[in-house]
């Protein structure tokens, strides 16, 4: 017992303060730190030997534009971009009315956070019914191979196809606002949630299944007590990919037809050629993604 704990001891002290995949993700981070700031410098670099080049065979410096002035506009510096996303998140530029029965004021916010709101809305609206019904639809497929056998296969030929192609259609069945853009986003997110959820059931032990009709569980008891709880892994990663793939096509169709959301402040951004601005944009995007992700990976994991 006193070698075991000692062993123990010594292993607690050996573990290092940051594991080899830690050190891994800071160099990925800090060489593209490197790597983006030295754009410029590499632009200017060949900038030089190019009008070297042509002044050793006489044509004018002028003759190609400057690398290093496009590159500078198109791979802004990180700190330009900071400074873009600062006011990107505290320029109060928009009036907000807002009502609560015989209440009213009006709140004066930056505008990112009412087009954030509106993405935010459009997205949640569609991972809740297509959320639903891709779970539905895959609770039936798994559960009967006659309608597996059926249509199962158009799922598989349907998901890979991109959906922007269903964008005109979306526009004429719900015109031009936001209920577009949640059609896009329900469609998106529908077909991995119901495969997931169909190949999940099939994976359920069979001994459970026999456990709950001996029971004599009904449909729905058999759907909560046996089916949902045993399927809880490929509703995750089906959900992961759904709202991946939900906000995708959100941010597409806004980006396409809109005048609201962060999809259209992003093609807004590059439109005018405010390099800065559209990364501000797409990285308070990103780090929201992650967040989402994070939850639904910590929501899966709670007992």
């Amino acid at each position: 017992m006193a070698q075991t704990g000692h062993l123990t001891q010594a292993s607690h002290a050996a573990a290092p303060l940051i594991s080899p995949v830690t050190w891994l993700r800071i160099a990925i981070i800090v060489a593209a730190v490197v790597l983006w700031e030295s754009v410029g410098t590499i632009a200017w670099c060949v900038d030089v030997i190019r009008n070297a080049v042509l002044s050793a065979f006489g044509a004018p410096t002028t003759a190609v534009g400057s690398l290093n002035a496009i590159l500078g506009r198109v791979t802004p510096s990180l700190l330009t971009i900071g400074q873009s996303l600062m006011e990107l998140l505290g320029h109060a530029d928009l009036k907000w009315p807002v009502g609560i029965g015989g209440w009213k004021r009006d709140f004066v916010i930056p505008a990112f956070y009412w087009h954030l709101y509106v993405t935010m809305a459009e997205v949640v609206v569609a991972m809740v019914i297509g959320g639903l019904s891709g779970l539905l639809v895959g609770l039936a497929l798994g559960a009967n191979p006659f309608v597996s056998a059926a249509f199962e296969r158009y799922l598989y030929y349907l998901g890979p196809t991109p959906k922007i192609v269903f964008f005109p259609i979306m526009i004429m069945w719900f015109g031009v606002g936001p209920e577009s853009k949640v059609a896009m986003g329900t469609m998106s997110c529908f077909f991995p949630i119901a495969l997931s959820v169909a190949a999940g059931m099939r994976q359920i032990d069979n001994v459970l299944i026999r456990v709950g009709r001996s029971f004599r569980l009904s449909t729905w008891q058999m759907v909560t007590k046996i089916y949902l709880p045993a399927m809880r892994e490929p509703i995750v990663n089906g959900v992961r990919l759904g709202m991946g793939v939900a906000l995708i096509g959100t941010l597409l169709a806004e980006t396409k037809l809109s005048n609201r959301g962060i999809g259209f402040l992003i093609i807004d951004a590059y439109n005018t050629f405010d390099m800065p601005r559209m990364y501000a944009a797409l990285a308070v995007l990103f780090v929201l993604a992650i967040g989402a992700n994070a939850l639904v990976g910590r929501a899966s994991r709670a007992r």
